[in-house]
């Protein structure tokens, strides 16, 4: 097996101007990158985004695309870092919805940890699959469809989930895999129409 399973692959990162938990973008960028992939920070404006370690503010980190400007097919998969304000601004954004949507209705992969499920839910993609969030979405998850359950690490057909910081190895790990399964899979379903 080849150590740049994602070379030649796109990654969004979905981040509002502030929010963003740093170490759920951090962590999932360097993974990405070490798989061989390219990771871009997209956000709803130029400039940069105001990172923070829980409610202290950490770094900040510079936009790589305007969500304004983003298409859905531009890309091979999407992250959706948690921190509690950051998915709570996104979801109110009519682009960074869409954006959802056409992920799941293309079959784009998507990982999101802790608190990101909230865009999901407003993009309405949650309905009839299994995944995990921060333990506080369980309900929300739940009333909008989902089944919520409390593990490290769930994938459903194409949806990476984890809770929380503690569990981004196993996040990272599975969403370089899942990103580098669905570049095969589309490869052999190409061959075959062909």
């Amino acid at each position: 097996m080849t150590d740049t399973p994602l070379a030649g692959r796109t990654v969004g990162f979905l981040c509002a101007k502030e929010g963003t938990e740093q170490v759920e973008l951090t962590e999932p960028w360097q993974a990405v990158q070490e798989a061989g992939g390219t990771p871009v920070l997209i956000s709803e404006t130029p400039g940069s985004i105001q990172a923070f370690n829980h409610l202290d503010k950490g770094d900040r980190f510079d936009v790589d695309a305007v969500m304004s400007q983003v298409k859905t097919d531009n890309y091979d998969a999407f992250v959706l870092p948690g921190g509690v304000a950051n998915p709570d601004l996104l979801r109110t954004i009519p682009n960074f919805v869409r954006l959802i949507g056409e992920a799941f209705a293309t079959g784009t992969p998507v990982a999101a940890i802790c608190h990101a499920p909230w865009l999901l839910i407003e993009a309405d993609v949650v309905r009839g699959r299994r995944l995990t969030s921060f333990p506080s979405l369980a309900t929300d998850l739940r009333n909008a469809g989902a089944q919520w359950v409390d593990e490290e690490v769930v994938v459903d057909n194409g949806l990476v989930t984890s809770r929380n910081p503690d569990d981004l190895p196993a996040f990272c790990r599975t969403l370089v895999d899942e990103f580098s399964r669905a570049g095969k899979d589309a490869e052999i379903h190409a061959a075959e129409v062909r």
